[in-house]
């Protein structure tokens, strides 16, 4: 169970190292080395999250599964692949991963004099006149609760037993990519609870009053996901899948 736990935090914290690090430099004020083309920035970050994914899915899922994620842990428990004390655990791991990512990263750039916390931010996701589309609180919702069912969908549909769990990290790397598509012009896009903490108590300020709903709305679009996968999946099917532990090979 602690190999797990470790695992997860592991995980989550090179999650939002790399990939929210790639975010800041990208479209970080003062960095913001994607010049004057917002699309650079877009696909730059979409790869930093959907690659690094990928390859955690294939180091770190024997051990865990490589949820990585609240919201996919919270699928995971609703369609009974793992047991809810377990499911708090990593959740937990999750949070204090990503926190710790986020701390890291910004000792980092703290020094360099281009940075700085309130100007450049931490890739914080955002909605209103932290939007790059100026989104509302209840578009960005109905986006992230969206985004997070597709990909948790995702994950649930390639780790099941009728599945080809080869391909199922390529897939759910692909999957987070599309959805960072098109989500970063709208609210940056979380689809994880956990990415979206760690930064947004760091910079604090509009980003921290913000982050009730990265929290909550990517909690809403797993729990959909996994109704949606228990609907489509008939419950013989479902208890024969294979888990999201330690035989999975790629989530």
């Amino acid at each position: 169970m602690a190999r797990k736990f470790a695992a997860e935090l592991l995980g989550t914290f090179l999650l939002v190292f790399v990939a929210v690090g790639v975010a800041t430099l990208s479209f970080g004020p003062g960095f913001g080395f994607a010049g004057k083309s917002i699309a650079a920035g877009v696909v730059a970050t979409a790869l930093a999250f959907g690659l690094t994914l990928l390859a955690l899915a294939y180091v770190l899922g024997p051990i865990s599964g490589c949820h990585v994620n609240p919201a996919v842990t919270l699928g995971a428990a609703l369609t009974r692949r793992i047991e809810p004390v377990e499911a708090v655990g990593y959740v937990v791991a999750q949070f204090i991963g990503g926190i710790l990512g986020a701390l890291v990263l910004w000792l980092i750039f703290k020094a360099s004099p281009l940075y700085s916390t309130k100007g450049t931010g931490l890739g914080t996701d955002g909605y209103g006149a932290k939007s790059l589309t100026h989104i509302s609180w209840s578009g960005a919702f109905l986006t992230e609760v969206i985004l997070t069912a597709i990909f948790v969908f995702v994950i649930l549909g390639v780790t099941h037993k009728i599945a080809n769990a080869t391909t199922a990290g390529l897939v759910i790397g692909l999957t987070l990519t599309a959805v960072h598509l098109i989500g970063i012009p709208l609210t940056g896009t979380s689809v994880n609870p956990a990415r979206s903490l760690g930064p947004a108590l760091i910079v604090g300020g509009t980003a921290l009053k913000q982050v009730w709903l990265f929290i909550v709305a990517p909690l809403v679009g797993g729990a959909l996901a996994a109704i949606l996968h228990v609907v489509i999946y008939p419950q013989k099917d479902i208890e024969e899948t294979v888990s999201l532990d330690p035989e999975l090979t790629g989530t």
